[in-house]
């Protein structure tokens, strides 16, 4: 695919989700191509799904409009995943995706195998809105669509600083700057900024967090009960694992929490000697070489042992 259009043609009703638990690249890349649909092919009618997004990203335009539940039996004659890896990570409208006459899936996870019909994956692109752009036309992106790509190419880059980041990112968002968004509210509240609460649960979590490996490895956790005390669930937890990673000396950041007895959420963050996504792949997950995840049943102690056990294989080949 090399525009957005070529999937169009005949189109007159037209689906769009991301993935489970979504992120800021998954928002602003579903976000962004129905904004692009509505603007410029408003003859479709055109739904998007997302799982619950985040308050955060409320000045994305028509975030009122998203859907976060199915709504009856429904056949579309498109339907569009954006930043989903799997076939079995697609969230809320699973079931339309599956009755869809046509599918697409624009990703860059490069553990993506390609489960539509039209599969449109760069892994070696830092974000899944950086991928989105290229298949728009670069004068149509308007405002408020530039607005919804530079959300999720800033959140996916960790502002700009993840060694994806590339001279045509930089460019692109300089693109998308022309267009007077105000790119330091996006950063500074849909990324940076945390509620009082959300600072108290990463102070627990790095005042607790223990070294492995030599100090090569770094492990954070929460368990439900803790979770439940704080009153915070795993969407309030944003930046634990990235802050973990910035410890001196580690190579790899771990951060773990209960999402129900004994089962955990994985996130998985690399400095660059370790590619995390083989790890998280290995055990049903995915992502990409420094930043991936995985669910795994257990106790903490099983799921630290079976993670770093992988971790220090690849520390100990790349020694070799």
């Amino acid at each position: 695919m090399e525009r957005i259009e070529e999937i169009l043609e005949g189109v007159k009703t037209m689906g769009i989700a991301g993935h489970i638990r979504p992120d800021g690249d998954c928002v602003g890349s579903c976000m962004a191509l129905y904004l692009y649909i509505k603007e410029w092919y408003p003859q479709i009618q055109v739904d998007v799904y997302l799982d619950n997004p985040k308050p955060e990203f409320a000045y994305i335009d028509r975030m009122d409009e998203v859907k976060t539940e199915a709504e009856g039996d429904k056949t579309y004659d498109l339907f569009v995943t954006c930043d989903v890896s799997a076939r079995d990570r697609l969230a809320v409208a699973e079931d339309y995706f599956e009755k869809a006459k046509k599918t697409a899936c624009i990703d860059h996870h490069v553990s993506n195998k390609g489960f539509a019909q039209i599969n449109h994956i760069r892994g070696d692109i830092s974000s899944n809105c950086e991928v989105l752009y290229g298949l728009l036309d670069p004068d149509r992106v308007n405002l408020s669509i530039a607005t919804a790509v530079y959300t999720g190419m800033a959140h996916d880059t960790g502002v700009f600083q993840y060694s994806s980041t590339s001279p045509d990112t930089m460019r692109i968002a300089a693109k998308l700057m022309e267009t007077g968004l105000n790119f330091s509210k996006i950063i500074d509240e849909s990324f940076y900024q945390k509620t009082y609460i959300q600072n108290q649960i990463m102070g627990r979590v790095l005042a607790e967090s223990i070294m492995l490996l030599d100090g090569k490895c770094i492990v954070g956790y929460l368990k439900r009960r803790d979770m439940v005390f704080y009153g915070v669930e795993g969407k309030d937890l944003d930046g634990i694992v990235s802050q973990l990673r910035l410890t001196q000396g580690v190579e790899v950041a771990m951060f773990l929490y209960e999402v129900e007895s004994q089962v955990f959420k994985v996130s998985l963050r690399s400095n660059g000697r370790v590619d995390v996504s083989k790890i998280a792949v290995y055990f049903g997950g995915g992502g990409h070489m420094r930043a991936a995840g995985c669910d795994l049943s257990g106790s903490v102690y099983d799921v630290i042992n079976n993670i770093s056990e992988q971790i220090e294989k690849q520390l100990l080949g790349n020694n070799a």
